[in-house]
Parts: structure tokens; C-alpha cells; sequence
């Protein structure tokens, strides 16, 4: 049986007359497509090395250049005529051979910043050398980089493949360095920033303390027209300013007795005022002040001239007054004269007072002064009395204080606030406990006490010798290596075991250094104290206090006016 074949177009698959002459056709037209290819490879060809003769023919017409540009271009030339894989050679070497300056820049770098990273200068010369030493391998050597010889392709792309991977690891390191030296010259310049500032603080500290030693030590001219005024009207008004015979009141036991010793006339009003004001029976109270010769006549003429209200009692001494008191009976006269504190050394303190700040109070004269030091012999000064609160000038009573007298100082002598918090106001901050003496007798954390409020028991203090042994270390002290000077240290050491803590609402410290005093605290006080250096009297009072002070001021007496206090 015949199967009829499905062909072409023309009915049949090599079938027929038809299929055959289109399968001839078809071999013909790929012959000759394949013909015209193989033509225009070899045109190519011919044509390529044409250019190359050329080009290597008008070589050396170039014009002139530099030793390393004729070389590059000599070299580059070579690669043409050569091998067109040597132009590869040549950039990746060039690439190579700029981040080995790179590298050892930086490296430089470190070395010269003195960094702790040793690690990383070793990293970095490693790399360096790793890139130096990659083209004199033998095979990069003998395949790419001789004259002669063709360029193995495969040994070409391993070398720019080591060459790209050292590269990459440059350039994270070289970004990671940079960072690192980035900060390192920030925190350098910071550091530099802060010596600057910390030489500036050190600086302002001593000229700081000068300034405010000044200020606080020295006689205002407010002060000084007033003491002015009052003596000139002693002398134009002698008659009426006669000393009168002392009172009774003076010496009466029963009645409460306040010790004032000051050169300041309108501090030590203040305080008179500020107790009379506050007190339920004023009369029964009487105030011993004593200040130098002076102003013991400007002292006299205000009391006078503004008599205290309530009937109280006022009693205006001299220092010279009390005979008893001369240098061979009281050790710091001695000292005085002695030719080591006759001449405080003020500049050479400052030099220090980023170290001891204190030391220039220490070597005011003030604080060497008899007048201060009064209070370590106030059972002879008033032989008759049995107590007596002693008061500083910089003080302001804000309420009755005869309930002190009340107090059961259990045979204490000394009834005083302590200051000691955690370790401050410690004994160590006052006195020198690498002397043996200091370091056998005494705790050095025990808790220190203040000065400005202090009720004394005479007859505690007579029993007790206190006065004896206030000379006794005092004359230890004549050169200063137990203590610096001043009336604390040599207080802490007489009343060592003899002090009856009080209260601390009864005295109030700070208002003249510390502005953050509570003002509920402040309120509670008896007696409040501008200890410190910014006195309520002085332009350099803290603004917030200075009105509890100045209330207590008589600004309806006629010199206070003409002086200008500017309260």
C-alpha cells in the first residue's frame, strides 16, 4: 500500500522534482553566508597589523620628555608592540605602587602620633611590603614584567586578582586608620583645651583669693567715714561724751552677759540691735565689747549717740585696757614681735592657693591680731561673771536666746554647733597630724565645731585650766608647724574633750559664702553667721541674705546717711 509523504510548499519532501531544487538552494545560501564571514575576519586582521607597523614605524618621532614620562611611554609602547595584555600590567602595577605610598604615609603617621597601635603599624608595613614584593615573584616576574615574551593571560588575571585583594584590604584599613586619627586628634586637641582651661582655673583661684582677701580684710570707705565722723564729734563735743563710772549691771552674775570683740562699728550695732530686738526682758542683758585703741572713741560716741532700746546695758573697752594682757604673759604677743609674722607673706601664699587656699587667711594679720584672740581669756577679763556668750561681729540674732543660760552644760566648757558632715570638718582639716604631738593627743576624726555662737562656762573654764593649756600649745606653735595661724585650730585643741554640742538650729553657718542655704533653715536659726568672705557690709554680700542684716541697721542715725552705705 502507498503512504503519501507531506512536504513543502510544494507538496513533497525530496519527494519530487520540487523538494530537490529546494534543498539545493538552501545548502548554497549558507555556503556563502559562512564565505563572506571568513572574508571579513581576515580583512580585520590584515588591517590590525597594519596599524600596528604604523604605529611602531612613527614611534620614534615623539617629542621629548621626562626621564620617568619617557619611560612609561617607552614601556607602554613595548606593550603595544609586544602584547596589549601589557597595558593591563601596567595600571595595575601604577595602582599597586600608589597604595604602598599611601600605605607608608600613613604608617608615618602613626609613628609620629606615638599611638598604641602596634598592631596596626605592623599591619601596615606588612601590607606594604606585600605589595612591594608581589611583582618580584617569580612567575608575575618572568610572565609580565620581562621585555621579551608574550603575556600569559591566566597569570595576568591571578596577579590583578591579588592585586584587587590587597588593595581592598588597604582601603578598610586606610578608612579605619583615618577614623582613629580623626578622633585621636580631636580627644589631642581636647586634651590641650582642658590643660589651657585648667592652667586659666588655677589662675583665677589665686588671683580670686587675693581679690576676695582683700575685699573681706580690708576697711570699706563707709566704715572709715563712719569711725571718722563719730571721732570728730568726741572732739567738737568733748562734754558730752565724758567716760562715766562703770555700772553695777557689769559684773552682775544673774544677768546674761554677750562678749563682742570687733573693730567694725555698724557690725557690732547690728548684733546689739539684733539682740535687744529679739529678747523678751532686753534690760537684763548686758554687752561687753572690746576693739582696739582706735576706734574704742568712735565705739563710745555711737552708743552714746544711739543709745540701745529696752534698757540693756553697754560696756566699750579697749584691748589695752585689760594690763594683764602683754606679751610676757600671752604667748602670741611674742610671736608678733618676733620678726617671722611681722611680715605676712601674701604673694608667695597665692602661688599656692590652688593647694591651700587657706593659707593667705592664715597670714592676715587680722586673724594674728590680739583682738581675735581675746576669747581665750575671757575668765579673766571678767573675773566675776559665771557665764558668758560669746558673739562674732558677722552675726544677726533672730530670736530670744536666754534659753541658752538654761542649757545643762554637763561640766563642759564650751557649748558650740558642731560643723562635721561625712568627712568634712574633721580635726585632720585643721590640724597637722603627721607632728607627733598633734598625732598622739587627738582624733583626727573627731568632729570640728564653730566659732560666732559660743556659750562659755567661766567657772568650768577656771576649773579646767583651760587658759594653761591654750599656752601651752600655743607656745608649741611659735613656728607654725601644728597649725596654721588663726583661733579655730588652737580652740579645737583647748576644748578637746570639753566641748557641750548644742543644737544645731541655734547657729546657722554660710551666709557669707554658701548661696544655697535653705531660707526654712535660714528662718529656724537663732543666730545666723556670714562666715566667709562676702560680709552683708561689703558690695561682694550674696544679694539673697543681705536684707536679714541690713534690717537690724540704724538708718535713721545722721552718719550713717552721710557715709553712704548704700544699704
Amino acid at each position: 500500500m502507498a503512504v503519501p509523504v507531506r512536504g513543502g510548499r510544494g507538496g513533497s519532501a525530496f519527494g519530487g522534482p520540487n523538494g530537490l531544487r529546494s534543498s539545493f538552494s538552501y545548502r548554497i545560501f549558507v555556503s556563502a553566508v559562512f564565505s563572506l564571514l571568513f572574508l571579513a575576519t581576515v580583512s580585520v586582521l590584515f588591517s590590525s597589523r597594519h596599524d600596528s607597523v604604523s604605529l611602531s614605524a612613527s614611534s620614534p618621532r615623539l617629542p621629548e620628555n621626562t626621564p620617568s614620562e619617557k619611560g612609561y611611554v617607552h614601556h607602554t609602547i613595548l606593550a603595544l608592540n609586544s602584547d596589549p595584555l601589557k597595558t593591563r600590567v601596567d595600571l595595575i602595577y601604577k595602582q599597586a605602587n600608589d597604595h604602598v605610598t599611601l600605605v607608608n604615609a600613613y604608617a608615618a603617621y602613626a609613628r609620629k602620633l606615638k599611638l598604641e597601635i602596634s598592631r596596626q603599624l605592623r599591619m601596615f608595613d606588612d601590607l606594604a611590603k606585600n605589595f612591594s614584593n608581589l611583582p618580584m615573584k617569580p612567575n608575575y616576574r618572568a610572565s609580565l614584567f620581562e621585555p621579551e615574551g608574550a603575556v600569559d593571560e591566566d597569570v595576568l588575571r591571578q596577579f590583578e586578582k591579588e592585586v584587587k585583594d590587597r588593595v581592598k584590604f588597604a582601603r578598610l584599613m586606610i578608612a579605619e586608620a583615618k577614623e582613629n586619627y580623626d578622633n585621636q586628634m580631636k580627644i589631642q586637641k581636647l586634651k590641650d583645651t582642658i590643660f589651657a582651661v585648667h592652667d586659666l582655673l588655677i589662675k583665677a583661684k589665686k588671683n580670686g583669693v587675693i581679690a576676695s582677701s582683700i575685699a573681706a580684710k580690708s576697711i570699706p570707705k563707709s566704715l572709715h567715714c563712719l569711725a571718722m565722723r563719730l571721732v570728730g564729734e568726741r572732739i567738737a563735743h568733748p562734754e558730752k561724751y565724758r567716760d562715766e563710772e562703770p555700772e553695777s549691771e557689769f559684773e552682775d552674775p544673774s544677768l546674761y552677759h554677750y562678749a563682742i570683740a570687733s573693730d567694725n562699728v555698724i557690725a557690732v550695732s547690728v548684733v546689739v540691735n539684733s539682740v535687744v530686738k529679739n529678747a523678751e526682758e532686753p534690760w537684763k542683758h548686758v554687752f561687753h565689747i572690746v576693739t582696739n585703741r582706735m576706734l574704742v572713741a568712735a565705739m563710745k560716741v555711737w552708743f552714746r549717740m544711739r543709745p540701745v532700746q529696752g534698757g540693756a546695758h553697754v560696756e566699750v573697752k579697749a584691748v589695752e585696757d585689760f594690763s594683764f594682757l602683754n606679751s610676757s604673759y600671752v604667748p602670741l604677743l611674742r610671736q608678733l614681735e618676733s620678726a617671722k609674722l611681722q611680715k605676712p607673706d601674701l604673694p608667695n601664699e597665692a602661688e599656692n592657693a590652688n593647694k591651700d587656699i587657706s593659707s593667705i587667711k592664715s597670714r592676715n594679720p587680722g586673724e594674728l591680731s590680739m583682738l581675735n584672740h581675746l576669747r581665750f581669756y575671757l575668765p579673766e577679763m571678767y573675773p566675776k561673771l559665771h557665764k558668758i556668750l560669746y558673739l562674732d561681729d558677722d552675726v544677726v540674732v533672730q530670736k530670744d536666746l536666754t534659753g541658752l543660760w538654761n542649757i545643762d552644760m554637763a561640766g563642759k566648757v564650751n557649748g558650740a554647733v558642731e560643723t562635721c558632715f561625712g568627712s568634712f570638718h574633721r580635726y585632720s582639716q585643721y590640724l597637722n597630724f603627721s607632728h607627733p604631738l598633734i598625732k598622739e593627743r587627738f582624733n583626727p576624726k573627731a568632729c570640728a565645731w564653730a566659732y560666732g555662737m559660743n556659750l562659755f562656762d567661766l567657772d568650768a573654764w577656771r576649773r579646767e585650766k583651760c587658759t594653761e593649756e591654750y599656752h601651752y600649745w600655743q607656745n608649741l606653735n611659735g613656728d607654725q608647724t601644728l597649725w596654721k595661724s588663726g583661733t579655730l585650730p588652737p580652740g579645737l585643741i583647748t576644748f578637746y574633750s570639753s566641748t557641750k554640742s548644742l543644737d544645731k538650729s541655734w547657729h546657722v553657718l554660710g551666709l557669707g559664702y554658701n548661696p544655697s542655704i535653705s531660707m526654712d533653715e535660714i528662718n529656724h536659726a537663732a543666730v545666723i553667721h556670714y562666715s566667709g568672705n562676702m560680709k552683708p557690709w561689703l558690695d561682694v554680700a550674696l544679694n539673697q541674705y543681705k536684707n536679714l542684716w541690713t534690717k537690724y541697721v540704724d538708718n535713721d542715725m545722721e552718719f550713717v546717711q552721710m557715709c553712704n552705705f548704700g544699704l
